[in-house]
């Protein structure tokens, strides 16, 4: 898609007025503006629930009113920084239209939606694309798995009780000396729907490994008052033989952020790869 420098390719990026996805689409946003003529990227719209938040960085002929009307506007990528049922309810149209990176795929843990979006990729022969995030050593894991070699992936995630946004009321009795609490661990098919916001890496890995699924890959939420000043992701594979990969990471982020500061960063690695890669879903 940008492999033409100063190309006249067209780009979108849209969110929920939800904090941490209001600073991700103004990151991208501002990068596109500044450099997206070097990558051979044009921004031709953007759009939020709440089209008055956009008006001090978006010129007014770029700000998307009605969502429906994205197709009016011939964009090539479309790129989601916004909430799961975005993805559920536009992500089969986009794929119709143009090439899709997602960046809430907690919401591909719904089976079906997976299927119809995977089956739309397929027919249209557009791409959807899966950033890695916070996932570090995600195309090992893939190689991994496509060579038939995993046979497990553990990924625990551990954040200071103010970066977590879950439904219903697990953490609503925190308080600041309590420490390490175990918040879920099971299944990711299981904890995307508890914490669709804050789970991404999880289900970024579960893509990667895709004969174990999101029902095979296994995920733990930690709550700890001592992560201050970042989240920690701990990736555990386990492949044959006797083969293991352990690694640990530490990404910066302040209190209350849902996503940590690095991760806007490799966003936009990943944006960078979205050329179209034919029908099929594709981890970047």
């Amino acid at each position: 898609l940008h492999s033409q420098p100063n190309s006249d390719i067209p780009f979108t990026n849209w969110s929920f007025d939800q904090s941490d996805q209001l600073f991700a689409r103004q990151y991208l946003v501002e990068r596109l503006q500044r450099e997206g003529a070097q990558v051979g990227l044009t921004l031709v719209f953007v759009w939020n629930r709440n089209t008055d938040k956009l008006r001090e960085s978006v010129a007014e002929e770029l700000i998307l009113h009605n969502l429906p009307d994205f197709t009016d506007r011939g964009a090539d990528v479309i790129v989601e920084v916004c909430h799961p049922k975005i993805v559920k309810d536009f992500g089969v149209q986009f794929l119709s239209k143009a090439h899709f990176l997602v960046g809430s795929p907690s919401a591909l843990s719904d089976p079906q939606l997976n299927q119809e979006l995977r089956q739309a990729a397929e027919h249209h022969g557009r791409t959807l694309y899966v950033p890695s995030g916070a996932l570090w050593g995600g195309q090992d894991i893939l190689r991994l798995n496509d060579s038939g070699s995993l046979k497990a992936l553990f990924i625990r995630m551990s954040k200071h009780p103010s970066c977590f946004r879950l439904t219903g009321d697990v953490l609503s009795d925190w308080t600041e000396d309590e420490g390490r609490r175990v918040l879920f661990s099971g299944s990711v098919a299981e904890l995307c729907p508890v914490a669709p916001n804050n789970v991404n890496t999880m289900a970024a890995a579960a893509i990667a490994a895709g004969t174990l699924g999101f029902a095979g890959v296994q995920g733990e939420i930690v709550s700890d008052t001592a992560l201050s000043d970042y989240h920690v992701v701990e990736v555990e594979v386990t492949g044959a033989n006797g083969f293991s990969v352990h690694t640990v990471r530490r990404n910066p982020a302040k209190l209350g952020a849902v996503t940590g500061s690095a991760t806007y960063n490799s966003f936009w690695s990943s944006l960078l790869v979205c050329k179209g890669h034919r029908g099929r879903v594709y981890l970047c």
